[in-house]
Order: structure tokens, then C-alpha cells, then sequence
């Protein structure tokens, strides 16, 4: 048996030391991008995959499914959906300030349509990937470190030779951490970086000379300017964003808002909510100058016409749209991003800061690689050279050899034993002999057509360039400036090849402000039927309806059309419901389910007491369950902005039958469903909180329940339908709360 042992240590370190190491998993290896290349690990392993499988810019596209399934099985085993959601999102003009991926096929669009299955789509590297993002891979740039299995080896980090970070912007959640980082102009990026070369001691006000502010796919208008610097300050903030709307003229003094961009945040499902928002507003009459919503959007272009009516105030309509819409929405601005193995906010400039230092560490590793090559290329060349100056002696030496061994030893150590000479002569000057081993191996290899005079000039030619190439790459390797004039000149010709004109705007616009039309007030009638299907008629139309409308509804409610209606049920709930939302119309009008227009579900609950708020907001409401559980509850405690509330607590299994106004000189008579009755005065109903159980009304017998309540006032005989004969109120037997009752036969 082998010897263990046993760590005891407290369950909470373990699950602390598990938590903290999976959420750094999931911080640097998967949520976050790196400051250097802008890319998640994802994004990175796909641009890689594709660089290897040679799918380049100008090479035929490859299928998707292709790339997905290697790049999961050979760098990233998270599944394939994660993989090919990352292409996708990568070849996304309008989410990506550029885009990385050249996709062919059905890759999603702006209004939220997902992209094909990956067997259906292909792809290729954009030519800005492939020459600014993965160019100097073979130069030995960056490190490259085991996969997940170490059977591959892969980039640490991309090459990338601009601040792809700002220029694509990055969205990702993590554990307890999320970045958002909007799109910026290729352009201006790249004059800010050159700025802080120039100096490194410029603020982030002075480099927002350059680059302005954001810079989103979908255009649209920033309109908070002046709070920019402190937001690239920080690295933290809100951008207030507006979709562009432009006012047409038409004939007959008509006009049309027309939505040409929309705010970044609208990209997606924001589209239809939207125009599901604006329908809202003339549905709810919070507008009437709309008369028609269509959106002819297409590849071309974002295009929404809301076309007006004649005497429509435009100003006031586009400041409701963007108050009561996303037309205005706010992007949340987090700067956060892996840099040094850490998730770290950072701000503008020292975003930058880290991309300059990256560009920096990249240079010196890619000229002291060529430089390497370039000084053994002059080590060669300056072989060759001197052979052809002594070739005589040397085709002496090779003939005279018995081996490519004795050759090469005569070569590099002037070692002339093994070797047959023509005369002294040439054994003396052979001994003298003094080639390295790569020039010896470069000779040995050499074929004869390059003793050839013009082969000759050639050779020294290229040695000269080589000595060039030699000066130049010490001068930018031991010269800080040489070195940042290299890097400069990379990101104008890249500025120069890919720029695009900025889409945004940055301005400083006024705080829209929308005035709703007061609404006339009026008294209306909210008529409901058997059925539930509701809808308010003017007072006067109900008084000329009277008979047919209390005959044929179930409800018949007077009330302000400004006001609120209370819909009381059997579970213990109260909706409420905006007399505005029910529609309003002429009496034989068909209604809406009460249903689409309140929390109310008929599915689920029965209404047992509808009214209007006003009706009982200096009242007592009396609850009576089925169990026999009454009591009053003061009005004001139903004075609730929420569309629903609990009205009651209630008992398990138990449910209301019963919700009434109730005065001090009421009568109160309960009924259950075996016919018992009790009578006692309303003084005996305790006063309650409406989260409160409430007292017992009566005792109820085995299998028995509360069926019905009834109030009425002294001096008045009140009958009620029982069975098959009526039984007069007053005339039961006064009684005591929580009595049994008196039994009435039907």
C-alpha cells in the first residue's frame, strides 16, 4: 500500500483558491482583450489558423465550417460556436470599425438576422489582417508558446502594427468585470499615436486634437463633447449617442423624418424595438403627428420613414423620439483590457503608451533578426568574393581531394595533407587559407556559372546592399529615433492605404426636450364584458346606451380619463390599469382583452371587484376569503405606482371570494356554500395592513367555505336570490363575528 497524506485545510480556501483561478481563466484566456493586439485569445487563434491554412486575401475563399474545426481542434477547445460567432462578428462591417475577415456568403445583418450555419459560409484574411496584422510573424517577433495539448505551437500575441484595440473596440463580460470599448477612425488613431512619439508628454486633451472621439460603423451624432476628454481621462463613462434624422419635404406641405444612421447600440434587435416603440407611442396617443412607420433599409444603408402629418411639429416629435426611444441611447465606456497578464482600466493615453512600447519591442526583434540574416549574408558574400579571386587554387584544391571533408578542412584551417598540388607554390598559398564554415560550405556549394564576369558584379552589388542594409539596421536598432521614424512611416503607409472618412459626428447638442400635450380631461365610462374585452366610450354616449350597455357588460366603471381602474382577483392581487391604454372609441366598438393591457391574466385569476383608484382611496376595502378570513383595509394603502401589487395575504389554499367598499353603518352577512348565514355590524371587522392575515368571520363547518358576502344598511330591506326563494337581510339574526351562523333552508 502506498504511503498518503492527508492536507486538511478550511472547504472556503479551497473554493477561494478555485473561484480566484477560474476567474482569471476566464479574465486573461478567454473575456478580455490584450492591449497589445486588441484581440481575445478567440480572435487571435482564428486570424492565426487562417494565416496558416494559407487562406489569404488573395487566395480563394474556404469554408468556414474549414477553419472553425481546426481552429478548434488544433488552438482553442471551447467549442464551435464561440469559434465561429468570433469569425462571424470579425467580418461585421457594422460592428467592427474594420474588418478582419472577408466573409462570403450570409453573415448576418444590422437588424439582428444571424449568420448562416458554417457549412454554408467561406472566408478569407482581409488584406489589412494579412499585411498589417500577421506580416512579420516569420521575423520572430513575438513568442510563440505551446497549445492546450503542446502538440502546436502558437503566437503569444499578434504582430499587430496598429492600436487595433481603439480601432475595433472590444465588448466582453467576465467574472466581476466587463470591458466596452467604443470603435475609433483608422486615420486619427494613428496621428495620435504619432503625436505621443513626438511626445511623450502630452496629455489626453491635447491628443484629442487628433483623434476626436469615437468613431462608430453605424455613423450617428455624439452629443456630449465636452464630457470626452474626462471619459478618455479615466477610461470610464458614458457617450450619449443620437441616430441621424433628416427632415424631407413633400408636396402639399407634408414632411417625412427620415433615420439614415442609428446609434451603435441600436445594431440588431434595437431596430425592431424600436419601431415597436414608436408604434407604441400612436397607439398610446402620445403622438399624433405620426401617420405611418416603414423601414426601407437595405444594403445600402439604414433608411426609416416616419412620414408626418401636415401641421406636425417636427422639433418637438424628433425630441420625443429621442427622449421616449433608443434613437438617443448612452454607450457605457469601460477601457478595460489584459496588459502585462493583468485586466487593467486604462485611458487613452495609456492605451498608446502600451501600443508604442508594443511597437517598439516588435521593431527590435524584427531588425535584430534581419540584421542576423543580413550579417550572414555578408559573411557568405564576402566568401565568395574572395574565392573568385583565388578560384585557380581553389578548383586546384577540390580536384585534388579525395574528400568533400579534406576540401573543406583545407578551406577553413589551411590542412593541405590529404590533398594533391600541382607545386609548392599552391600548397604554401593553400595552407594560408582562412574561410569560416559558412563560406567554406557556400563555396563547396557554389555552381560555376557564377564565375561568370557579369555573376561577378552582381555578387558585389549585392554585397554592397548588404553593407547598406548592415548600417541601417544597426542605426535603427541602436538609434531610438531611427527606429521611431520606421514605425512612423509603417503607420502612414498603412493610414494611407486604409483610411476611410470619419462616420460619427462629435458635437455638443442640447439636452432634448420634449413637451407631452396636456391631456384634456374628461369623464368617460369603461365598459367590460362577459368575456373581458374592454373599452371606454364618452359619458354621454353611454347615457343615450344606458339600458344596452349595463345589460349587456359586466362591468360598468365612470371614471377620468386621466385616471387609474383597479382590477381586485381571487389570488390577492391588484392590477391597475391607465384608462388611456384602454381604447377608446364609439359604443358598439369591440373592445381589447382586458388581458393585452394589464398584468391581469384571465387564465390564471378571476376579477371580483373592479373600480376606479378614486373609489376608494378615502375608503375601507373588506376582503373575505374562502376559508372565512375578513378584514378592512384602509384605501391609501393601495396607492401604488406599480401595475400590479399584492392586494392580501393569503392562506395556503386559500383564495378571495369577496372585495368590497365598506362604511362604519354597513351590515356585514356572510354566506357559505351550505347555507349558513351570518349577520353582525361592520365595527366587528377588524382594521388590517394588507399584508396581513386578517381575523376569522365564521366558523365554518367540516367541507364547508365561504361562497358570498353582503352589506347592507340599516332601515333599508335588502333581498338577496338564495336557492329558489329570496331572503331578506335585515330580517336574519343579528350575530357576533366568528359565530356559526344560522342555517337557511333553499
Amino acid at each position: 500500500m502506498r504511503d498518503s497524506q492527508i492536507i486538511r485545510t478550511e472547504y472556503s480556501d479551497i473554493m477561494k483558491k478555485s473561484f480566484i483561478d477560474y476567474a482569471m481563466s476566464v479574465i486573461v484566456s478567454r473575456a478580455l482583450p490584450d492591449v497589445r493586439d486588441g484581440l481575445k485569445p478567440v480572435q487571435r487563434r482564428t486570424l492565426y489558423d487562417m494565416y496558416e491554412l494559407g487562406i489569404r486575401y488573395d487566395k480563394p475563399y474556404r469554408k468556414c465550417a474549414r477553419i472553425v474545426g481546426d481552429t478548434m481542434g488544433k488552438y482553442h477547445p471551447h467549442g464551435d460556436s464561440s469559434i465561429y460567432e468570433a469569425l462571424v462578428v470579425m467580418a461585421q462591417d457594422f460592428k467592427k470599425g474594420k474588418v478582419l475577415v472577408d466573409g462570403h456568403g450570409n453573415f448576418g445583418s444590422i437588424e439582428g438576422d444571424g449568420a448562416a450555419a458554417m457549412r454554408y459560409t467561406e472566408a478569407r484574411l482581409s488584406k489589412l489582417t494579412q499585411e498589417v496584422y500577421l506580416s512579420d510573424l516569420d521575423k520572430d517577433v513575438v513568442n510563440f508558446v505551446p497549445n492546450f495539448d503542446e502538440t502546436e505551437k502558437e503566437p503569444e500575441v499578434l504582430p499587430v502594427r496598429i492600436p487595433n484595440l481603439l480601432i475595433n473596440g472590444a465588448e466582453g463580460i467576465a467574472v466581476g468585470m466587463a470591458t466596452s470599448i467604443p470603435t475609433h477612425n483608422l486615420g486619427e488613431v494613428i496621428d495620435a499615436v504619432k503625436a505621443y512619439m513626438k511626445n511623450n508628454d502630452i496629455s489626453t486633451r491635447q491628443l484629442m486634437k487628433y483623434l476626436k472621439g469615437p468613431d462608430f460603423p453605424t455613423g450617428g451624432i455624439v452629443v456630449n463633447k465636452d464630457e470626452l476628454p474626462e471619459i478618455y481621462e479615466n477610461g470610464t463613462g458614458k457617450i450619449k449617442i443620437r441616430g441621424k434624422v433628416e427632415v424631407e419635404e413633400l408636396k402639399g406641405g407634408k414632411k417625412r423624418l427620415v433615420i439614415s444612421e442609428i446609434p451603435y447600440t441600436m445594431v440588431g434587435t434595437g431596430i425592431g424595438k424600436f419601431l415597436n416603440d414608436v408604434a407604441a407611442l400612436i397607439e398610446n396617443k402620445k403622438t399624433n403627428d405620426i401617420v405611418d412607420i416603414s423601414n426601407q433599409s437595405s444594403k445600402e444603408g439604414i433608411r426609416i420613414v416616419l412620414e408626418l402629418r401636415k401641421d406636425a411639429d417636427v422639433e418637438n416629435l424628433k425630441n420625443m423620439l429621442y427622449k421616449k426611444t433608443r434613437l438617443e441611447d448612452t454607450f457605457g465606456v469601460n477601457m478595460l483590457a489584459v496588459a502585462g497578464g493583468k485586466p487593467e482600466t486604462m485611458g487613452l493615453k495609456k492605451v498608446i503608451e502600451h501600443h508604442v512600447d508594443f511597437q517598439f519591442e516588435l521593431a527590435t526583434r524584427k531588425y535584430k533578426h534581419l540584421l542576423a540574416k543580413e550579417l550572414d549574408r555578408k559573411e557568405i558574400q564576402e566568401g565568395l568574393i574572395k574565392a573568385c579571386d583565388v578560384i585557380d587554387l581553389i578548383i586546384e584544391i577540390l580536384r585534388g581531394s579525395k574528400s568533400v571533408k579534406d576540401a573543406k578542412a583545407c578551406l577553413t584551417d589551411g590542412i593541405t595533407e590529404n590533398i594533391k598540388f600541382k607545386s609548392n607554390i599552391s600548397r604554401k598559398m593553400a595552407a594560408m587559407l582562412r574561410f569560416t564554415e559558412r563560406q567554406a560550405t557556400a563555396i563547396l556549394e557554389m555552381r560555376l556559372y557564377k564565375l561568370i564576369g557579369l555573376e561577378i558584379e552582381a555578387l558585389q552589388k549585392e554585397h554592397e546592399e548588404t553593407l547598406k542594409n548592415i548600417a541601417r539596421y544597426e542605426d535603427i536598432l541602436n538609434n531610438y529615433d531611427s527606429m521611431a521614424d520606421v514605425i512612423i512611416a509603417e503607420l502612414d503607409a498603412c493610414k494611407k492605404s486604409y483610411n476611410e472618412k470619419r462616420r460619427t459626428v462629435v458635437e455638443n447638442a442640447e439636452e432634448a426636450v420634449y413637451e407631452e400635450k396636456k391631456i384634456e380631461e374628461q369623464e368617460v365610462v369603461v365598459l367590460i364584458d362577459r368575456f373581458g374585452y374592454t373599452r371606454a366610450v364618452d359619458a354621454a354616449a353611454y347615457e343615450r346606451n344606458k339600458e344596452a350597455a349595463d345589460t349587456e357588460n359586466k362591468y360598468v366603471i365612470s371614471c377620468l380619463n386621466t385616471g387609474k381602474i383597479c382590477i381586485f382577483t381571487n389570488r390577492g392581487k391588484m392590477h391597475q390599469v391607465k384608462v388611456l391604454d384602454i381604447p377608446y372609441g364609439k359604443f358598439r366598438d369591440k373592445g381589447t382583452p382586458i388581458d393585452n393591457i394589464s398584468n391581469y391574466a384571465s387564465a390564471e385569476e378571476n376579477m371580483l371587484y373592479i373600480c376606479d383608484e378614486e373609489q376608494f382611496r378615502f375608503a375601507k376595502l373588506l376582503f373575505a376569503t374562502k376559508q372565512g378570513m375578513i378584514k378592512k383595509v384602509d384605501g391609501s394603502e393601495f396607492q401604488a405606482s406599480k401595475r400590479t401589487i399584492v392586494a392580501t395575504k393569503l392562506q395556503e389554499e386559500d383564495e378571495v371570494v369577496s372585495v368590497r367598499v365598506i362604511h362604519n353603518g354597513h351590515h356585514v352577512v356572510l354566506q357559505t356554500e351550505n347555507g349558513y348565514f351570518l349577520r353582525f355590524p361592520a365595527e366587528e371587522v377588524a382594521e388590517k395592513k394588507k399584508s396581513a392575515l386578517g381575523v376569522r368571520g365564521i366558523k365554518l363547518q367540516k367541507k364547508d367555505a365561504l361562497e358570498n358576502v353582503y352589506l347592507f344598511e340599516e332601515g333599508m330591506e335588502t333581498k338577496i336570490p338564495y336557492k329558489d326563494k329570496d331572503v331578506t337581510l335585515n330580517k336574519l339574526k343579528p350575530g357576533k363575528r366568528d359565530g356559526t351562523g344560522t342555517k337557511v333552508r333553499g
